[in-house]
């Protein structure tokens, strides 16, 4: 859905490149989602190309210093808690304490068959796989949970995350029952490509269900996806969704997620090419970033 058509050909060092460059230009964070293995009735939509998350952040936090490392999102319903906390705890050691771990219930029924995971009972194995992972990851050396499908105590994982208490967990999704589960689960909300006109009623929906749980005085962040982007007047038809313009007009434009409540926002760039994509990365953070404010 997000990919250009020059990406097909990419591999490692375009990957790296686009890391570096986003570095260099004061993004927050870098992202990376899973799939474990694609249908064939979904390859032509979807791809059969997805790197693994823990792999490719860890990767790319080996050439990098400070950019953040997100999985967006991981989709943790498909093994034991305890391997991925082992994974991501892994990560956050060897980045200096960058990871940001995104979760998600998963929709391809095909990969959950293949593992001999229940597709149908995802979201309630999410559930509890979090609450898992919030034991898994915290700072016990000898961490320990009880619950309907996981249990666990008396089992040592070395390394701890360099974050303390965690590292920050997020919960992606737009469904009734995602924002739900973002809201009483996560310390974040990542929406999957919520038109921005629909964004104040499920952040309003957030605070209330965190206020009812007695969440309100905790921090939370709440995430949203732009618009495609293009930084100026671009001289090929990059589609009628693209926002373009002037640095003040794009930072206008996206002023309006901070006064909705949002915290961070994703930013993806139309392009022809690598370097077309990091010019308006830099366009971006040069130019757009200090004129929003």
């Amino acid at each position: 859905m997000f990919a250009e058509p020059w990406e097909a050909d990419a591999g490692p060092e375009e990957l790296l490149e686009v890391a570096c460059a986003a570095e260099r230009h004061g993004f927050g964070y870098i992202a990376c989602c899973e799939h474990v293995a694609i249908p064939r009735r979904l390859a032509t939509a979807m791809s059969t190309v997805w790197y693994d998350p823990v792999a490719t952040l860890s990767f790319l936090a080996a050439r990098t210093e400070r950019i953040r490392l997100l999985s967006h999102v991981a989709v943790v319903g498909l093994r034991h808690p305890l391997a991925t906390a082992k994974q991501y705890a892994t990560l956050d050691t060897l980045s200096g304490g960058r990871l940001t771990l995104g979760v998600g219930a998963g929709h391809v029924r095909e990969e959950f068959e293949a593992l001999g995971v229940d597709f149908d009972g995802r979201g309630a194995l999410l559930d509890e796989t979090i609450e898992a992972l919030k034991a898994a990851l915290g700072e016990e050396e000898f961490p320990s949970f009880t619950g309907e499908r996981f249990s666990f105590s008396g089992l040592g994982q070395r390394p701890r995350p360099v974050q303390r208490p965690r590292p920050p967990l997020w919960v992606g999704g737009s469904s009734p029952a995602a924002v739900r589960r973002a809201a009483l689960h996560g310390d974040g909300w990542l929406p999957q490509g919520d038109p921005r006109e629909v964004l104040p009623e499920r952040i309003a929906r957030i605070r209330q269900l965190r206020e009812k749980a007695g969440l309100a005085d905790e921090e939370f962040t709440v995430g949203a996806i732009a618009e495609p982007l293009y930084v100026g007047t671009p001289s090929w038809h990059v589609g009628r969704r693209t926002l373009t313009g002037s640095p003040q007009a794009l930072a206008a434009s996206l002023r309006e997620y901070a006064d909705m409540g949002v915290h961070q926002v994703q930013v993806r760039f139309r392009s022809r090419s690598v370097a077309e994509l990091t010019d308006q990365m830099a366009a971006f953070g040069q130019e757009v970033v200090p004129a929003a404010g």
